[in-house]
């Protein structure tokens, strides 16, 4: 009689799982972005979620919530209903360095589902404009000569602006002083303000304001120059050899979430991706976008393990860490 009773139970959970799915989504969706509004997280997330509305037929409603390198916002969607309706949105820094840098309460890949690998970001060099160099070497030799370490502006221990610091001081031979913010945005802020000296930044982030002259560039970390910035030498073509890195972002969401949402998430992203204006748009940013191919969650899952294989014992070498 049990056995009958649990099977039966187990049925209904099974259709009530299923009927939810059909029914997905009947209100709107948050995305939660762990860094502050009007950097290049949020941006991207913004385009998109304009675009995947369309296709899911509900809004996607964009959540700031900042702090510790991006880990509370993951947390946050960790800790949420596997139903379909928070996304955590995040790139190399929250979902792979933060796992070597601090003490999750939760585990960045039993305790999500990957949804989609989104476009890059490889970084640039940037400096305030008080820097009198005019190329990276010219950079390099200026940042030795301080008599104290250069400051340099970062999204928070862990952060992809963190982790491209400590991999250009690897390469480089230069000490940095770290200044952590809550978001590469603001840090952008006080580098046009003059009150840092340089930020290893992500591309879509610093672009603009390259362009507009209120900050100077050197390099990007990228094996080839942008399409939107092709006056910017590669770090290898200025003479700062091996300095590679991409910062790639993704979506995922909380483990549990019916197989069918995930797929339903997957599909409207893909979309969006394919649109010609939000292509435009992207890369514009200087946003690499990810191959056909790649765009599946598996692709995200694979990705994500390999990096945590490739950057954690790097990080660890470096001793970065918060408790």
């Amino acid at each position: 009689m049990k056995k009958a009773v649990w099977a039966g139970l187990i049925g209904f959970l099974a259709l009530a799982g299923a009927a939810r799915a059909d029914d997905y989504p009947s209100h709107p969706i948050t995305i939660i972005v762990p860094f502050a509004a009007g950097g290049p997280s949020d941006a991207m997330a913004r385009v998109l979620a304009e675009r995947m509305r369309v296709s899911l037929g509900q809004p996607l409603v964009i959540e700031n919530v900042t702090g510790a390198g991006g880990s509370i916002g993951v947390g946050r969607a960790v800790h949420s209903p596997p139903d379909g309706y928070t996304i955590s949105f995040g790139h190399l820094g929250t979902h792979v360095a933060n796992g070597a840098v601090y003490k999750l309460n939760y585990d960045l890949v039993a305790d999500l589902e990957p949804v989609v690998l989104l476009p890059s970001n490889p970084m640039i060099v940037v400096s305030k404009n008080a820097v009198p160099a005019t190329s990276l070497k010219e950079l390099l030799a200026w940042l030795k000569s301080r008599p104290s370490p250069p400051t340099a502006g970062t999204a928070g221990a862990g952060s992809g602006s963190h982790i491209a610091g400590v991999y250009f001081e690897s390469v480089s031979g230069i000490k940095l002083q770290y200044v952590p913010y809550r978001g590469t945005a603001p840090a952008l802020n006080d580098l046009i303000a003059g009150q840092i000296d340089i930020i290893v930044d992500q591309t879509s982030n610093s672009i603009n304001q390259v362009r507009a002259g209120t900050i100077r560039a050197y390099a990007v970390t990228d094996d080839k120059r942008l399409a939107s910035a092709p006056d910017i030498p590669t770090a290898d073509e200025a003479g700062l050899k091996g300095f590679n890195m991409t910062l790639w972002s993704g979506m995922w969401v909380p483990k549990g979430t019916p197989k069918e949402i995930v797929t339903r998430l997957n599909a409207a992203a893909v979309e969006a991706l394919n649109d010609p204006a939000v292509k435009k748009q992207l890369e514009s940013q200087g946003l690499g976008m990810t191959p056909k191919d790649q765009l599946t969650p598996e692709a995200l899952g694979i990705r994500q393990k390999a990096e945590i294989a490739k950057w954690w014992p790097i990080i660890k070498a470096a001793n970065i860490k918060v408790e």
